[in-house]
């Protein structure tokens, strides 16, 4: 492992928007001083600069991204054989962790589960029960449900995060390798998988060989790279947004690219030993969240006083706001981040909900001093 250079790298694009080889801090500065470049920023977070005149070469070294999937958790980094260029931890939508005994109703698996509850209630209110059985208001099924070969929702919600994560990427790094670590369960038991981790793994690869060859690492060997790069591992509590949780192993799964734990043999002696290089530097790390919002649960469930439903959920607010919409506040003198989750429009009360990015109330302000930054890309990013 080359500890020699430890500067971060910032990506560059030219100026029809191909990826080239990322920069050091220093030179990126200078570029955009004398006006060569503009820095921009992208969809999840990581900072770039794009170059005005066309760049003297196009060559690009190798860059292989490592993606470290768990079942609510996934690490992803982008590693070059010099540099670690970025990294990610992906609290991934599908399934939660909760302490309650109950699946997370904010979970796209709880969401679907009260959406099924709700839908059995509303077709149970259709049938008139005083008429013989066959007269009642049964709907004969369509098709058989049961056939079908598609993902389930909150493996594929998870799948997706991923994939726009490399995706956008792909944009402004010239990744050539993607090393995705096999989760195992591959084995059948009565025609299903045996972890919801491995279900959508082969589709997930299918679609992300479209952005860069796939090549999958075996999970025996993760630690073996990990210990090598004198990388730390938190095994305790995954669900800490740290890099020893995640994107360690993510970097560990991308060197194997670079450094190779090698069979020799000689007049005297033989054994094993490391060859190659891969050095393990300071890059920047980025936490993504998804919004949590009820997007399609118009009305709350109980009735209030009168008999009416109040709504909940949608995506629009009187105050030319949008539900997840990253805007700044201010509460006594200190500034406030925060996304769009709500909002409260009575004849007394007229405020925004702003949330962090682990969707936590920070509280509610007043629309004529919130100001908006970015419109809602369906993602809570933080660095």
């Amino acid at each position: 492992m080359n500890q020699n250079n430890q500067v971060t790298r910032v990506p560059v694009i030219s100026p029809d928007g191909k990826p080239l080889m990322p920069t050091n801090p220093a030179r990126a500065r200078k570029w955009i001083k004398s006006g060569k470049a503009v820095g921009k920023r992208n969809k999840v977070g990581i900072f770039y600069v794009q170059l005005l005149r066309e760049p003297s070469g196009h060559e690009t070294q190798k860059i292989v991204a490592g993606t470290d999937r768990g079942k609510a958790f996934t690490g992803i980094a982008f590693q070059s054989k010099l540099a670690t260029i970025a990294l990610f931890h992906a609290c991934l939508p599908g399934f939660y962790k909760s302490k309650k005994t109950i699946k997370d109703r904010q979970s796209v698996t709880g969401k679907m589960e009260k959406r099924t509850e709700l839908r059995h209630t509303r077709r149970g209110q259709r049938i008139n029960r005083n008429v013989a059985f066959k007269l009642r208001n049964h709907r004969a099924k369509r098709f058989s449900n049961r056939r079908q070969s598609k993902l389930p929702p909150s493996i594929k919600a998870n799948r997706e995060m991923e994939l726009r994560i490399l995706t956008e990427m792909s944009k402004i790094i010239p990744f050539s390798e993607i090393r995705d670590e096999s989760c195992g369960g591959n084995s059948k038991r009565n025609g299903f998988g045996i972890s919801p981790v491995t279900v959508g793994q082969e589709w997930f690869r299918k679609e992300a060989s479209r952005l860069a060859p796939i090549k999958e690492i075996d999970s025996l060997d993760t630690g073996k790279y990990r210990t090598q790069l004198g990388l730390i591992k938190d095994k305790k509590d995954k669900s800490k947004q740290t890099p020893e949780t995640h994107a360690n192993d993510a970097i560990a799964l991308a060197s194997t690219a670079f450094i190779q734990y090698k069979e020799f043999h000689t007049a005297k002696s033989h054994g094993h030993h490391w060859v190659g290089e891969c050095a393990v530097t300071t890059s920047p790390f980025i936490v993504i969240t998804r919004p949590k919002l009820f997007r399609r649960k118009l009305y709350q469930e109980n009735y209030s006083k009168g008999g009416v439903l109040k709504r909940q959920g949608g995506t629009i607010t009187p105050f030319g706001f949008r539900s997840g919409d990253y805007v700044r506040t201010s509460r006594k003198g200190e500034l406030i981040h925060g996304w769009v989750g709500g909002f409260t429009n009575s004849g007394k009360t007229k405020n925004i909900s702003i949330y962090d990015h682990n969707w936590s109330r920070i509280g509610q302000f007043n629309p004529n001093n919130v100001k908006l930054i970015k419109r809602s890309s369906r993602l809570c990013v933080v660095a």
